[in-house]
This record gives structure tokens, C-alpha cells and sequence, in this order.
């Protein structure tokens, strides 16, 4: 039991009261179609973190614009294919990594006696940790394929003829570990990412939940749906505009290691150093207008239509 998860978190259902084969079928849909509309910002951020200093494109209206105008939407749905169908068995996953190891984390703080507060924070902030490990897995080689598609052709990048046509190139030249390449940058930057934001989350809540008095003794047993979507909102936005701002840095880098091809395959020591003769160190946040926006929607998006499947696959 989570006897502090849900004192003042009226949304909290644990892993044990879901139908988990009414949660994986119904959740893959939901995600999937998130997945069709927010799609198009993680284009525009990766072009606009490979842009060097002579490029006309250096912001997202520019980007958008170069994209529709050369190929229509379509443009903005680059390498979509191929994320789409990794991202289903990277969310499955994640999801159960993460609502398993939540259930762990919260009676490992319990005896420290902490605030409910801090107590979410930690157990949330180890769960999302744990799940981006073990998604990563899934998820780099689609990265690296859905990146190199999203880009090319642009300012010098190989094109190619489709998702299998990219695998195959990666394959002849760098074998199977040219599909984790920046694993370990994609590590350092999604699951401090994943971490932050679920702390984020989980924290807010409760201090979000607190604030309207429920854990007191006056507390309303049943929140509103308004209120519940309300509250869940604002939590999302503040842990994606938290974690955004943390670790962007690092995706930069990342994108820059993933789209690269064999022939001009740079060390992360050579990134670093053309960012900084580029841009200075502001370089290092290119795309975060993109990144925040895309971090804050999704994660808005995701938390809300998490929730709500959560809700829907309680067993009676």
C-alpha cells in the first residue's frame, strides 16, 4: 500500500486496481494518437538543432514554413512511420517499469518519515528515472532512424528512401551499434528528463491538492472532473517547463550525434566546441521554444490522457 500517495492526491490509483490488458489496448491507442498530433514540434525542434550559422532557417516559423512550402504537411510528418511503430512497445514499457517501480520507491521513502511532498517527488522522480532506462532501449534506434528522415536533405544531409533504406545505411556502415548512437547522451538526457519531470509531478500535486484542502480534515472526498483535469494540467505544465529547461543542453548535443552520417561522424568534444563557435553557449538551447512547447504539451496532454486511462481500466 501507498498509505501517503493518496492523502492528498484524490487522482492516485495504484498499479495493483488496473486491468492491465484493458490498460495496454486502450492506452497504445491514446498515445498513438498523440503521438499523430504533437508529432510535427519534435520535427522542428531537430531541424532547428542541426542548423548551423549560414542556415536561412534559424527559428520554428521559418522551419514550419520552408516545410509546408516544399512539401506540404507531409513535411512535418517526416519519419513519422518509423516513431510510430517503436513508440507503442517503448510506451508499454515505460508504463509498466514505471507504475511497478513507483509502488517500490514509495515504500522505500516511507519510514524516513519525509513530507508527502517529498516523498512524491522521490518515489516519482526514481520511477520515471527507472522506466526511460529500460524504454531507451526501444526507443534510440527509432530516434536515430526518425531523426535522420526528419532532416534529410537538409543543409547537406543524405537522403534517404524510407526507414528501411536508413537502417540498412546504418547497418553497411556502422553495424548494429550505429543504432545506439548517443545512447549514453539519450540516457543523461531522457531519464534526468523523465526523473525531473515525474518528481515535478508527483510533487505538485500534492502541494496543488493540499492547497484546495484535500488531506484535511475538511477536505471534499470527490474532487470535480474540472477540478481533476484542472489540477492535473498544471501539473504537467510546471514538470515540463522544469525538466525543458534542465536538460535541453544535452538533447542538442544528442540530435547532433544521431543525425550525423559515417563520412563526418563527430566526437561529442566536436559538437560541443562548433556549438559554442556557432552560437556561444547560448547555442546549447537551440530549439528550446520547441522543446518547452513540446515538452509542456505532451507532457499536458500525456498526464491528462494518462489519468483518464488510469480512471477508465480500474477494475470494478
Amino acid at each position: 500500500m501507498e498509505p501517503t500517495s493518496s492523502q492528498t492526491n484524490p487522482t492516485e490509483i495504484d498499479w495493483d486496481k488496473l486491468d492491465k490488458t484493458k490498460f495496454y489496448v486502450v492506452g497504445a491507442g491514446i498515445f498513438s494518437g498523440l503521438t499523430v498530433a504533437l508529432y510535427p514540434i519534435s520535427v522542428v525542434k531537430t531541424r532547428l538543432q542541426i542548423v548551423t550559422k549560414d542556415s536561412v532557417e534559424r527559428n520554428a516559423f521559418s522551419v514550419v514554413r520552408g516545410l509546408l512550402k516544399a512539401e506540404g504537411v507531409p513535411g512535418l510528418y517526416r519519419g513519422f512511420g518509423t516513431v510510430i511503430t517503436g513508440a507503442v512497445p517503448a510506451r508499454i514499457i515505460f508504463l509498466t517499469a514505471l507504475e511497478t517501480t513507483k509502488v517500490a520507491a514509495f515504500k522505500m521513502v516511507e519510514p524516513f518519515k519525509l513530507s508527502e511532498a517529498t516523498q512524491a517527488a522521490i518515489a516519482n522522480g526514481v520511477a520515471g528515472m527507472t522506466a526511460s532506462l529500460f524504454a531507451q532501449a526501444v526507443f534510440v534506434p527509432i530516434d536515430v532512424v526518425s531523426q535522420r528522415l526528419m532532416v534529410q536533405g537538409y543543409a547537406g544531409h543524405t537522403s534517404y528512401n524510407g526507414g528501411v533504406d536508413v537502417a540498412r545505411k546504418i547497418l553497411k556502415s556502422d553495424g548494429i551499434r550505429g543504432f545506439y548512437r548517443g545512447f549514453g547522451l539519450s540516457v543523461m538526457t531522457y531519464s534526468p528528463s523523465s526523473a525531473v519531470w515525474w518528481a515535478s509531478y508527483g510533487s505538485s500535486q500534492r502541494v496543488i491538492w493540499r492547497l484546495l484542502g484535500h488531506g484535511t480534515e475538511n477536505e471534499d472526498p470527490s474532487p470535480s472532473e474540472s477540478t481533476l483535469i484542472l489540477v492535473q494540467g498544471a501539473g504537467g505544465i510546471i514538470a515540463g517547463a522544469t525538466a525543458s529547461c534542465i536538460t535541453t543542453p544535452l538533447d542538442t548535443i544528442k540530435t547532433r550525434l544521431q543525425v550525423m552520417g559515417h563520412e563526418k561522424r563527430p566526437t561529442t568534444r566536436q559538437v560541443v566546441r562548433r556549438l559554442i563557435a556557432d552560437d556561444g553557449w547560448q547555442g546549447f538551447y537551440r530549439g528550446l521554444g520547441p522543446r518547452f512547447f513540446s515538452m509542456s504539451a505532451w507532457g499536458t496532454s500525456m498526464i491528462l490522457a494518462y489519468e483518464f486511462l488510469k480512471r477508465s481500466c480500474t477494475k470494478e
